[in-house]
């Protein structure tokens, strides 16, 4: 897209923050993946402009070059650097057989202000090495260069959070090929946990190893449990009856439905709590708990008859809940 702003498409400011940059990626990203507008070629085009973007926006070293280069500056080089035309070279450079030839600018070009010569510590040995490995047909003292890193975001259903398993991700490359792949989830991973696929980024060039993807785990949340830790929580409504007498009552576990005795005189915010039954343990640390949080729910509709039988209850019962609050 060497027409295109990389900051207006991430509709950010050239002053932006790095942070600033990645929160608008993710934002554009999620609003426009492929899996969220199946089959609109509109939003798999943005999606692509905004991973382009963002891959540039993202490396403090592309981004320099982007500032001071433009879009152009990536042309055919895949985000590598700047491009050099024979006659840009002998017009700025002079012929290369002479031997007061001064490559200060040159470096400086890729090194974004690392100062003229080769003596800075990214703008000198490590730029010419980088340029010899240019010559050499993308290798640098002998190594392949790897490809481009890459990064996904993943949202993922709660109850694989917790207990681990597979699922899949459609992500776009760079020469616009969607493809699918499987992403092994571990138990007990948290909000904003990060997975590593080796070898699954940007093929490097002329044959070289491939590039890494990092995907960024969001989890969708349960329409019943809620998670502190490796603790979950759910909330489970009794009867004013089983509050006060007491009950055995279901409750929802990660194996099923499973009966738990509620002791006489329950209160509503109680926790009971069932040991081993929460996040299984992964990684060297232990299984989590499941608490059961009552909740008493007193009936909406009640006769005159049983309005009388509470009445008496409550002179039969005389309770102060309140006192030594205020």
């Amino acid at each position: 897209m060497p027409d295109r702003d990389y900051y207006e498409v991430l509709g950010v400011g050239r002053d932006a923050a790095p942070d600033a940059v990645k929160k608008a990626y993710r934002k554009l990203a999620r609003q426009y993946h492929p899996d969220v507008n199946p089959g609109d070629k509109s939003a798999e085009k943005k999606f692509k402009e905004v991973q382009q973007a963002y891959d540039v926006l993202s490396d403090q070293e592309k981004r320099a070059m982007y500032d001071r280069y433009g879009a152009a500056g990536f042309e055919g080089m895949g985000a590598a650097g700047p491009r050099t035309s024979a006659s840009e070279w002998s017009a700025r450079f002079g012929d290369a057989g002479q031997q007061n030839v001064d490559f200060s600018e040159f470096f400086g070009g890729f090194g974004g202000g690392a100062g003229p010569g080769v003596g800075g510590a990214e703008g000198g040995a490590g730029l010419f090495e980088d340029l010899i490995g240019r010559m050499r047909g993308g290798r640098a003292a002998g190594r392949p260069r790897q490809g481009q890193n890459v990064e996904a975001h993943l949202a993922i259903p709660f109850l694989t959070a917790v207990r681990g398993g597979q699922t899949s991700i459609t992500v776009q490359r760079g020469d616009g090929k969607v493809e699918n792949l499987t992403v092994k989830i571990p138990p007990g991973v948290d909000e904003g946990s990060k997975l590593r696929l080796k070898g699954q980024g940007e093929p490097g060039p002329k044959g070289a190893p491939a590039g890494d993807m990092t995907i960024i785990l969001s989890i969708e949340p349960h329409p019943y449990y809620r998670r502190e830790g490796r603790d979950l929580l759910v909330e489970v409504p009794l009867t004013i009856a089983e509050a006060v007498l007491g009950a055995r009552v279901e409750v929802p576990t990660l194996d099923g439905m499973k009966p738990v005795p509620i002791p006489a005189g329950t209160s509503s915010g109680q926790k009971l709590r069932l040991k081993g039954q929460g996040v299984p343990g992964s990684g060297g640390k232990p299984d989590g708990d499941l608490f059961v949080v009552v909740k008493v729910v007193a009936p909406r509709n009640v006769d005159e008859e049983s309005q009388r039988l509470i009445r008496r209850f409550a002179e039969l019962n005389e309770q102060r809940p309140r006192e030594g609050l205020w």
